[in-house]
C-alpha cells in the first residue's frame, strides 16, 4: 500500500525551472506557427487560385490585363480635370498624348531622392528611364 507524501517530500519547481519551462513552450508555440505559415500560406494562396477556369481565361483574354497595356485612371477626382480629348484617347485604349513625345524627367526634390543613379543617367541623357 502507497503511503501519502508527507509536506517535506513534494518537491516545488524552482523560479528558474519555472522561466525556462515557460520560455520552451512560447518558443515551441512560435516555432509551430511559423511552420504552419510557411506550409500554409501557399497551400492557401494555391486554393484561391484554383477557382473557376471560365473566370481565370476570362480575366486573362482581358486587354487591360496585358502587361504593358494602357489602363486609364477612372478615378472621379482625376475625371473632373480632364479634357474630352483625353478621355477620348483613354476610352479607345490609347495613352493621352501618344506617350511618345519629347521626354521630359521630373526632377521634383521628393522624386529624385529615391531615383537611382543608372535612372537619372537615362534621364540626363534624354532617354526614357528603363531602369527603376
Amino acid at each position: 500500500m502507497p503511503s501519502i507524501p508527507d509536506e517535506k517530500e513534494v518537491r516545488s519547481i524552482t523560479p528558474t525551472q519555472r522561466v525556462i519551462t515557460i520560455v520552451g513552450v512560447a518558443g515551441s508555440l512560435i516555432a509551430g506557427g511559423v511552420i504552419g505559415a510557411t506550409l500554409a500560406g501557399p497551400l492557401s494562396a494555391a486554393a484561391a487560385t484554383t477557382g473557376n477556369s471560365a473566370q481565370q481565361i476570362a480575366a486573362t483574354a482581358a486587354p487591360s490585363a496585358a502587361a504593358g497595356t494602357f489602363k486609364s485612371n477612372e478615378d472621379a477626382t482625376h475625371e473632373a480635370g480632364e479634357s474630352a480629348t483625353v478621355e477620348a484617347q483613354e476610352n479607345s485604349g490609347q495613352r493621352p498624348g501618344g506617350g511618345s513625345g519629347t521626354f521630359t524627367p521630373n526632377e521634383n526634390a521628393t522624386h529624385e531622392q529615391g531615383e537611382s543613379a543608372a535612372r537619372e543617367a537615362q534621364e540626363n541623357a534624354g532617354q526614357r528611364p528603363t531602369v527603376p
